[in-house]
């Protein structure tokens, strides 16, 4: 049995690979950098976690998706497989602890690294310690300025590279990029003559949708009563979230709203819910679905417009994972044309109005001219938005703006844990025990649960101390805040709020650089992007899925037969369901005897319309009943 064959049945219980999988694996073996475009669903996380097991050293994985960065370890650690992370909601002690433990110990083969740790010159001194194997980056389109997820963070990437060994391959994953986005890609992460593998963007069990509607609701309904099964709406608001799940309890679907702004116990409670299958619709924004595996997903619903054929076909693709037909469904009114046309200008606000928000936010945080840098500091948007009189999608994207031109770092969803360190002399805890004895119990565990806690601020978890003392987890919350009172220890409450972070001194507003004609080149491909959307929108006779895979580059794509647009051409053709029957029997003596490509199969049939012939072809393959290899020839499933 070949070896990466035999690792991914040992850990995975996999017979075989999938796709490109196993050729992607053979290259990185070799020691070659790999570009890999795979698709949502596609088995990305195979690519580069079977060849690491079988080299030693760490794997070092780039991801900008703590949820998945945490849902990975976890699942690598059911394996058997060591995995730690490091991400932005970790101090400097948590972050040199897990970087003293990865350097130490050899059985910890995953390092999952968000991109803004990177650089830093605490992880840069333990580099050479941390005898790194593989670089991966995973979204690698966020590298790119062009692309539509750019984030400053990733730039740090190919600087790293240089820190790293010539030996130390490199592999770049990404499920939606167009062609210019590849290239910046390759350029940036200076990959070195890599095979790239791109996998066909055909999802043939996922038939695209779009309606234009007087009422969406209805339509919903109408799609869930049609298709059963688990259901994702996603929503362009937090407040339509709601209003949309509520809309569905009223008619006794089972529904749950989902965004980022809620806390995190909250998230991780409605995920689990909708995943065992407790919630049947999971009514979201985009800030749902990244990382989450849940093959049995019948249909995906847009409520909203996306703003890009790239994050549609992201969202989209998470039903039907399991390989069983499954639906995703645009649904439109006039005015959201109209709303898509107007977003670009709200998108890429005037550089005046970027300067004011960034002046604003100076003020809201009091920070002064030349401090900040590196600081987090919590961040009430609405209450912002609110005291300065600004339009919040306005402010909100000038933030990100700000963000993209690497001033700062907005995150909504970020989770710090508690900190204490002690203040008090070591002789004054045995006061504690004598003049506040209900204290005591929580004193002596922070003590033992800890190291370093006299010497730095140190994450603690109140639900574990909770545990160990017996107490709720108010009560010990309650008893650090009276500790902290006291001034025997400084306690830092967990924080769920979201989270300004200052990468340069803040600047006088006048002087705040923006690269004005990168900007202009930024709002003019987002315009273009947006019209790419458009036409897909008003696709009348174009299969939907080859559209889709015509935008990402994908040559000699085939029209997937079970999309609106090729239903009703089907239709339009006039072939009965005997007429129907006949030739796909047909198809099957051609294919049986021999396989050959779809012109060929046309041949052997002269007497029936070649059109017709094509049809039932599409159809067949749609419907799994013969499938084509990648050299284009036909065959019998």
């Amino acid at each position: 049995m070949k070896q990466s064959i035999a690792v991914l049945h040992k850990y995975w219980g996999y017979p075989s690979f999938r796709g490109a999988q196993e050729m992607v694996i053979d290259k990185l073996l070799e020691g070659k950098d790999v570009f890999a475009l795979l698709p949502t669903g596609g088995g990305k996380s195979l690519c580069f976690q079977v060849p690491a097991m079988m080299h030693r050293g760490v794997c070092l994985v780039v991801t900008p998706l703590i949820a998945l960065m945490k849902d990975q370890v976890e699942g690598l650690e059911k394996r058997g497989i060591g995995a730690m992370a490091i991400h932005s909601g970790m101090n400097n002690i948590e972050v040199r602890r897990t970087l003293d433990e990865v350097a130490r110990d050899v059985d910890i083969r995953f390092l999952y690294v968000s991109p803004e740790r990177l650089n830093t010159p605490l992880f840069l001194q333990y580099i050479d310690a941390l005898d790194i194997s593989l670089l991966v980056v995973d979204e690698a389109h966020c590298i790119s300025q062009w692309g539509y997820d750019f984030r400053p963070s990733y730039l740090r990437i190919g600087e790293l590279r240089k820190q790293l060994s010539s030996s130390v391959p490199c592999i770049a994953l990404t499920a939606s990029a167009t062609p210019m986005v590849q290239e910046d890609i390759i350029e940036r992460l200076q990959l070195k003559k890599p095979a790239v593998f791109q996998q066909s963007f055909d999802r043939p069990e996922l038939a695209y949708r779009v309606f234009k509607v007087d009422s969406k609701i209805n339509k919903i309904l109408e799609a869930l009563e049609k298709v059963q099964g688990s259901s994702i709406v996603y929503c362009s608001t937090r407040r339509r979230t709601q209003d949309v799940s509520r809309l569905l309890q009223m008619q006794g679907i089972g529904a749950d709203f989902y965004h980022a702004g809620l806390p995190q116990d909250d998230r991780s409670a409605k995920q689990k819910a909708w995943i065992s299958g407790e919630v049947r619709v999971m009514v979201c924004t985009n800030a749902f679905g990244m990382g989450i595996d849940k093959p049995d997903v019948r249909t995906v619903i847009h409520y909203d417009v996306p703003d890009c054929l790239e994050n549609y076909y992201q969202e989209a693709g998470r039903a039907g994972r399991d390989g069983k037909k499954a639906y995703a469904v645009l649904l439109y009114q006039h005015q959201d044309v109209e709303a898509l046309q107007e977003l670009p200008d709200m998108r890429y606000p005037a550089i005046e109005d970027i300067k004011k928000v960034y002046q604003a936010l100076a003020d809201y945080l009091n920070i002064p001219v030349g401090v900040g840098e590196g600081v987090y500091y919590d961040f009430d948007f609405n209450e912002f938005a609110r005291n300065f009189h600004l339009e919040p999608r306005l402010a909100m994207n000038a933030i990100k703006m700000l963000e993209q031109e690497g001033h700062l770092s907005f995150k909504e969803n970020v989770f710090i844990p508690a900190q204490v360190q002690f203040m008090a002399a070591r002789d004054q805890l045995f006061q504690i025990e004598t003049v506040y004895p209900q204290l005591d119990g929580v004193t002596k565990c922070l003590l033992r649960s800890y190291e370093g806690i006299y010497d730095n601020h140190v994450a603690i978890y109140e639900k574990q101390i909770a545990r160990l003392c017996r107490l709720t987890v108010e009560e010990v919350k309650q008893q650090l805040m009276q500790l902290h009172r006291l001034d025997i220890i400084e306690y830092l409450p967990q924080k769920e709020k979201p989270q300004i972070q200052y990468i340069l001194n803040r600047a006088p507003a006048n002087f705040l650089h923006i690269d004005v004609k990168n900007y202009a080149q930024r709002k003019e491909l987002y315009v273009q992007r947006m019209q790419t959307m458009l036409r897909y929108l008003h696709l009348e006779k174009e299969c939907r899925s080859r559209y889709i895979a015509t935008y990402f580059g994908e040559e000699n794509g085939r029209d997937c037969g079970v999309c609106d647009n090729c239903m009703t051409r089907k239709a339009a053709t006039g072939i009965t369901t005997a007429e129907f029957k006949q030739i796909a029997q047909e198809v099957y003596r051609v294919i049986a005897q021999q396989q050959y490509p779809l012109k060929e199969v046309v041949a052997q049939l002269p007497d029936v319309a070649e059109g017709k012939v094509q049809e039932v072809i599409r159809f067949l393959l749609a419907e799994e009943k013969i499938a084509m290899h990648n050299d284009g020839y036909l065959y019998r499933v």
